[in-house]
């Protein structure tokens, strides 16, 4: 399950474990301008962990998705001007 709200200044998304063992904490995702945060809760150190991804590496993860194994590097465009 998972949810989807938009905030002021981020669109916010919040996936929830929902496995029948091992169940997870919760995992937020939050998209702003400039970067994208992932979060979760980690009970042995008691604080929520957070990552920051540019918006390259939002691009990157989400085309790596359906790929073959290997290693890739995405094409850049160039803007005329």
């Amino acid at each position: 399950m998972f949810t989807i709200e938009h905030d002021f200044d981020a669109t916010v998304i919040t996936l929830v474990d929902e496995g029948s063992t091992h169940l997870q904490e919760d995992v937020t995702v939050q998209g702003f301008e400039d970067c994208v945060t992932v979060q979760q809760y980690d009970a042995r150190r008691d604080e929520v962990l957070t990552i920051t991804l540019s918006l390259a590496q939002v691009r990157e993860l989400a085309a790596s998705l359906d790929l073959p194994e290997g290693v890739y590097r995405m094409k850049t465009s160039v803007k005329a001007g």
